[in-house]
């Protein structure tokens, strides 16, 4: 099973300080990463910065389309330069076959906020406590939605990159 996982740190810097600790987390076999991105909002800006970890992203990513639609819809900003216009109803509507609601996108549009960061993360075989732990010195909130198999494969066949 996948997951897509939301780290929140109260933070600008949180969020890139966090992907050296799932290089080590990776390492250690606490978990496998599949894709990962970031974002980072400094205080005064209208909006945040993003940025899609290749370094981390496995043979699996899901690449800049994905996280550009999810960022759109969240941020009202694209990663990549990902045009959001007409078709983000559509996609819009895809997110959501695949497990990625509204309720999901406001909460994480409610508390990544100006002055803060967060991590996203495609996931699996996570070992939960031990990565919560890794992050305890940061005292990041976790948000996450856990994404079934096919739901992973949904994600992977409407944003794949031929």
């Amino acid at each position: 099973m996948g997951t897509l996982t939301v780290w929140k740190f109260d933070t600008t810097d949180g969020a890139d300080k966090a992907t050296d600790l799932l290089k080590d987390m990776a390492a250690q076999r606490l978990l496998t990463i599949h894709d990962a991105a970031t974002v980072r909002w400094e205080e005064g800006k209208k909006k945040p910065q993003t940025r899609q970890l290749n370094n981390l992203a496995g043979a699996g990513a899901l690449g800049g389309a994905f996280w550009g639609m999810l960022f759109g819809l969240i941020f009202f900003v694209p990663l990549l330069g990902l045009a959001i216009g007409a078709a983000s109803g559509a996609l819009a509507g895809s997110l959501s076959d695949v497990g990625i609601d509204d309720k999901f996108i406001n909460r994480i549009r409610e508390q990544v906020t100006p002055g803060t960061s967060a991590l996203f993360i495609m996931t699996s075989d996570v070992v939960v406590d031990r990565v919560h732990e890794a992050f305890a010195d940061a005292r990041p909130e976790l948000i996450f939605t856990n994404l079934s198999d096919e739901q992973e494969r949904a994600i992977r066949e409407v944003f794949s990159e031929a």
